[in-house]
């Protein structure tokens, strides 16, 4: 489904077939999620800072942040009102996710950085899954901007394999026996 030339009619909100409630609900989950993504995220950046993977995992923290501020922006112009309760589930979930121990107690596990991409990359993935939910509905949603949605969705993409390049990676690193 392609966006709208530039300069086309502005679909009419017609308000059929879209279910609000369920809709607010769909929402205030995903930003649950975004949530904890951006947390796992600038987490996963912090502990890695100054190697590559700190340094390559940057720019995707920043925007997974940035994608968050944009559903919550699309939430507003929907008239979808933010569940602080979802939110600060998502936050403490990912608090409560980093207390695994994966087989170190002292220093940070190599298995725990997988852990961590691999989490990363499921969130990137729901995340797309959100915008193209939200890029068929602009078919008859007004409020709804088909081409920002096209954007975000590739941005997903791009983030879907940077992560996915530094997951296996970090899977080789991880997994494989060390001589010794």
């Amino acid at each position: 489904m392609n966006a709208p030339p530039s300069g086309a009619r502005r679909r009419h909100h017609t308000g059929q077939g879209v279910n609000v409630k369920l809709l607010g609900i769909y929402l205030n989950d995903h930003l649950a999620g975004a949530t904890a993504g951006t947390e796992r995220a600038a987490h996963l950046v912090r502990t890695s800072r100054g190697s590559e993977l700190g340094r390559a995992l940057e720019p995707v923290a920043a925007e997974i942040a940035q994608d968050r501020t944009t559903l919550i922006g699309i939430m507003r112009d929907l008239g979808v009102p933010v569940r602080r309760y979802k939110v600060c589930a998502g936050w403490a979930g990912e608090k409560a996710g980093r207390l695994k121990p994966n087989g170190r107690l002292v220093r940070r596990s190599p298995l725990g950085i997988l852990l961590d991409l691999e989490a990363l990359r499921l969130g990137i993935e729901g995340k797309a899954a959100l915008w193209q939910t939200l890029r068929r509905l602009s078919a008859t949603e007004e409020r709804l901007d088909p081409a920002r949605l096209d954007t975000l969705l590739e941005r997903a993409r791009r983030q879907q394999t940077t992560v996915e390049e530094w997951r296996i990676r970090q899977a080789g690193e991880a997994l494989h026996k060390t001589p010794g």
